[in-house]
């Protein structure tokens, strides 16, 4: 029902607000025209240099030797668990909400046979030390895997994209070097936790011995990643690459967006965190039984909006918000996802306008307000 009236209704005045991920953000006119103009060569061989000056640029604002890139953030996250782990039997730490154990297809295991420790995540994105202390394999017998490493993400995905503090990381790191462990961090929205605590990206990696960042997200640019770390790490980083079929030709094209990127989108990722506030703003103010946000911990460019799933069903909500009714005094879809059973999850990014957040205010308010009358005793 919902996608006919949604496909009929496009062809009207009704305005598309697509809140599903910053990974759908277009590159900018100025990434453009730097791609069409840029000086290319061949990769493999390292004669591309306008892929040299991008891992250059990267690595000096992550704070590391040297930097890769590479065709996308699970990519990255992959060679750093490749390289970090490099003997048979090796076990990885992770958060049990982590993205390199929640959605990368178990490619720790799968492809670089590494074993997965969990501990459990904080409702902040962080885990207990002493817990992470305890999964810590100290002198492991042969009976044993060798914990090789230990990962962190930031900003945190399924926490509703919070910052990790940067005494916590001190201290992860401190751990790590004491049982001559490694530390990387999954950083895919690192710029957006550095613009949250307004410090220079490379005070946010600075105890992590790897980190990557995506330029695919919130800084616009059509494809790629960047893996930071020592130039010995690097080195063996780009010999996997290669291995898995990611060796790059004339990568300067895609390469020259990413140096825009740098230069152009993170100081403006303010924006974004802001737009996510107006609409967590306008969900709290319904007051409502039925969903729910936690209006103190908006941090960045990622909203969990709760929901009472004994009343409304996340799929039936996400139709509902994506369909545009006749009678509708709101003429927007707003498209969202989910990757928890009981939330839905909006995501802003640089295409999304004033005018774009103010619409989908509107229209979550409308569809909350529908649900809330549906119920009310």
């Amino acid at each position: 029902m919902y996608e006919k009236i949604i496909n009929a209704d496009m062809q009207g005045d009704v305005r598309i607000v697509d809140l599903r991920s910053d990974t759908i953000s277009k590159p900018t006119q100025q990434m453009r025209e730097a791609m069409y103009n840029a000086v290319v060569g061949d990769d493999v061989y390292g004669e591309d240099p306008t892929v040299v000056e991008l891992e250059r640029r990267s690595a000096e604002v992550l704070g590391k030797e040297d930097a890769a890139f590479v065709v996308s953030g699970t990519m990255a996250n992959l060679l750093a668990i490749m390289v970090h782990c490099n003997q048979r039997g090796s076990e990885m730490i992770s958060g049990d909400n982590g993205h390199t154990f929640r959605f990368e297809q178990g490619g720790s295991a799968q492809i670089a046979g590494v074993q997965t420790a969990l501990v459990k995540n904080n409702e902040d994105g962080t885990f207990n030390l002493d817990e992470l202390r305890q999964r810590i394999r100290k002198n492991p017998d042969f009976h044993e895997p060798v914990t090789s490493l230990i990962v962190v993400e930031n900003t945190h995905n399924l926490c509703g994209g919070k910052v990790l503090p940067l005494d916590w990381l001190e201290k992860v790191g401190n751990i790590a070097q004491e049982n001559n462990i490694a530390v990387h961090m999954d950083g895919a929205r690192i710029m957006n936790a550095a613009v949250y605590l307004q410090v220079p990206p490379k005070r946010v990696a600075k105890d992590v011995d790897s980190v990557c960042f995506c330029l695919s997200k919130g800084l616009g640019a059509p494809i790629g990643a960047m893996l930071c770390g020592s130039k010995s790490f690097i080195s063996k980083a780009k010999r996997f690459r290669k291995a898995l079929g990611g060796g790059w030709r004339q990568a300067g094209i895609l390469a020259a967006a990413g140096l825009v990127a740098l230069d152009t989108m993170i100081d403006r990722l303010y924006r974004d965190h802001e737009h996510t506030y107006r609409i967590a703003k306008a969900i709290y103010n319904m007051k409502s039984n039925i969903f729910k946000v936690d209006l103190a911990t908006v941090q960045t460019n990622i909203l969990l909006m709760y929901v009472d799933c004994s009343k409304v069903g996340i799929k039936e909500l996400q139709r509902r918000l994506q369909t545009v009714l006749q009678t509708d005094s709101v003429k927007a879809s707003v498209r969202c996802t989910s990757l928890n059973y009981n939330c839905v999850r909006f995501v802003l990014y640089w295409e999304i306008t004033a005018e774009d957040v103010q619409l989908a205010c509107e229209k979550i308010q409308l569809v909350i307000k529908e649900y809330d009358e549906k119920f009310k005793l």
